[in-house]
């Protein structure tokens, strides 16, 4: 799967600005209140919400947070509703840019959106109009293994992925949103610790650009991650 190496720099970048904003804990909430409202409170039934359930303790989000969290999902607690929105568009220079959303005001959000895309060389499109250029995956990423890389890739193989791509920094292991979470257990299991995991989009179609046009890109990429309603900003850049 050539040209995904930029997946694990993008989101570690994303990562550190979440850490510095103090915003990762408000990102996680929203992701365990939509994922229990989308499959019930049972990790043992519910992968998104297991997934979810990891970053939280890898993020050492305190255990009353997440309780309370689930408990106003499940209606046992009053509190704001999100819905989960996607929003398309083109960012400087033709990049093709999605994003997925928890937001409890539809219409404030996406205001905010395209002011951040015309205030940076971007327009925000109609559904549809860059999604074409995604597919949906799940993305496993481990660091510092090189010495390990070999042994890793056989075992994210037998374990059923359908892709494994090794970068000089980390080897980043590409399944079906169906396997994920099998095959993140399988690597589990056998000693290899993931650095970032999650099911999301990863583009087919890729975009060449200088390196002053990349900045263009990831400047826009950077404000959008700012805004607390946005989950996660996938892109086309190569």
């Amino acid at each position: 799967m050539a040209g995904h190496s930029k997946w694990s720099n993008i989101k570690h970048r994303k990562g550190r600005q979440d850490a510095k904003k103090g915003k990762v804990f408000t990102r996680i909430s929203k992701e365990i209140f939509s994922a229990v409202r989308e499959g019930g409170e049972d990790p043992k039934t519910n992968a998104r919400l297991k997934a979810a359930l990891i970053k939280a303790k890898e993020a050492n989000m305190p255990s009353e947070n997440v309780d309370r969290t689930i408990k106003k999902a499940t209606g046992n607690l009053e509190g704001v509703t999100y819905e989960t929105v996607t929003y398309e568009g083109y960012g400087p220079h033709g990049t093709a840019v999605f994003i997925e959303a928890l937001t409890d005001n539809r219409n404030r959000t996406a205001a905010e959106i395209r002011l951040a895309f015309n205030k940076n060389g971007g327009n925000l499109g109609e559904n549809g109009c860059v999604a074409y250029m995604f597919k949906r995956m799940g993305i496993l990423v481990f660091e510092d293994v090189n010495e390990q890389a070999e042994e890793l890739t056989f075992a994210a193989i037998e374990a059923g992925a359908e892709d494994v791509h090794e970068t000089e920094a980390s080897v980043e292991v590409f399944t079906s949103p169906g396997e994920f979470e099998n095959v993140r257990q399988f690597l589990a299991d056998q000693g290899f610790k993931t650095d970032d995991a999650e099911v999301g989009m990863v583009p087919d179609i890729k975009t060449d650009l200088t390196e002053d046009q990349s900045e263009e890109v990831l400047e826009l990429i950077d404000v959008l991650e700012e805004n607390e309603d946005i989950q996660s900003v996938y892109h086309n850049l190569s």
